[in-house]
């Protein structure tokens, strides 16, 4: 059921939602991890009706000429037409890339990888992490959906075998896992005229004035910060919205602790 911003706002005056939920209640979360046989690892998250999938590919490639000490991550999301009708096939949309970029960032800044630890031989050779993140059905909420599945992905990543050539074989894993260092959790909040709302779905989205996406560790420290919106928020609105995501981060991670 879709409905005008004037309907919503009564609504959210009231403490209600479209679904039933309250102002910071997230959906029901959903993850399962090893989906994908052809990937190094692999990750399902449902939260809500917003469903996502995340592969992992591991390479051997020259690493880039300003970081010869470190291996390469790269994060692509891909909007496709099956997850909702408003996305289209081509080349990656403005929206695609920023849920790439702001994934990548949480990833990158937060320290989750030692990418030093990816090293084979310095300024020749260094392990290359791909994370695709796609959605099959979208419903909202794609970054902190997205960057879950990533991180549950990179969490269910082992190493292929190397021959004595230095060539994969994809066929064959290893018992080596990927150096994960830390767990950063995205937390996006959208503003609704006067109103915050956590897991937003995409009527709600559609209808947001403006949000903020704040990237937590696991000591609550911040790593990234993405404001999206034509609408500003106030320096009262950026404290309130980040106390609520570092809240709300760790809630999320007390339904993940096993993996964590």
């Amino acid at each position: 059921m879709f409905i005008n911003k004037e309907s919503l706002l009564k609504m959210l005056d009231k403490g209600l939602r479209l679904d039933g939920r309250g102002l910071l209640q997230f959906r029901n979360l959903e993850f399962e991890l090893g989906v994908i046989d052809t990937a190094e690892g692999s990750a399902r998250v449902k939260l809500g009706n917003t469903e996502v999938f995340a592969g992992v590919k591991l390479s051997i490639e020259q690493p880039f000429p300003d970081t010869p000490d470190e291996g390469i991550l790269m994060v692509e999301a891909n909007l496709i037409p099956l997850s909702n009708a408003r996305f289209e096939l081509g080349p990656p949309s403005v929206e695609a890339i920023e849920v790439s970029r702001v994934i990548d960032r949480a990833i990158r800044e937060g320290k989750a990888i030692d990418l030093k630890k990816l090293v084979i031989t310095p300024g020749e050779k260094v392990w290359s992490v791909s994370i695709d993140i796609v959605p099959i059905n979208y419903d909202g909420n794609l970054i902190d959906v997205g960057c879950l599945a990533a991180m549950l992905a990179l969490k269910n990543t082992v190493f292929p075998s190397v021959d004595e050539n230095g060539k994969i074989d994809y066929k064959h894993k290893t018992n080596k896992t990927l150096p994960l260092r830390e767990w950063p959790v995205i937390i996006t909040l959208h503003k609704v005229g006067k109103h915050l709302l956590l897991d937003v779905n995409e009527h709600e989205e559609r209808l947001s004035d403006c949000r903020l996406s704040v990237a937590v560790m696991k000591d609550n420290r911040l790593c990234a910060l993405q404001k999206g919106g034509d609408k500003p928020l106030t320096m009262r609105d950026i404290d309130e919205m980040l106390n609520i995501a570092i809240d709300k981060s760790e809630e999320l991670r007390k339904k993940l602790e096993v993996y964590s």
